[in-house]
């Protein structure tokens, strides 16, 4: 069978599949940090993350991993009732979807990482380079 195709048609079929190679979800692997501290805390978030939804890693999609500044020893993720150091705190901040669920880990840059639930989410500060 031999198919006969110009070339502006063959340019257009080109396209299509690297626009729909584009629009796929890639796996948190895919999109994974390259400082290995952030690595490493990725990794176990995605644990996490798997176990908690009962979803396989393969079906878990990074959001982002990136380093922040926590306002506070709380790094983001405040128990009530409970007192943190007042000091700005270099840490990270790990957003996992999981389904229809985003799961958030935050911690500080040289420890590790802790599940933080919806409600008690807070946001990093601004400004500066956390790695500093």
């Amino acid at each position: 069978m031999r198919m006969c195709l110009t070339p502006s048609t063959c340019l257009m079929l080109i396209l299509v599949v690297i626009l729909m190679g584009a629009c796929q979800a890639a796996p948190a692997t895919a999109m994974a940090p390259t400082d290995p501290a952030l690595q490493v805390q990725l990794d176990v978030a995605l644990q996490d993350a798997a176990k908690r939804s009962g979803l396989p890693p393969a079906q878990l999609r990074l959001i982002d991993a990136e380093f922040v500044t926590w306002s506070d020893g709380a790094a983001g993720c405040p128990e009530p009732g409970v007192m943190y150091t007042q000091a700005l705190v270099p840490g990270v901040r790990i957003r996992i979807q999981a389904g229809a669920k985003v799961l958030n880990y935050h911690g500080a840059r040289r420890g590790g990482v802790a599940f933080c639930p919806a409600a008690r989410v807070s946001a990093p500060s601004a400004g500066g380079d956390p790695r500093i």
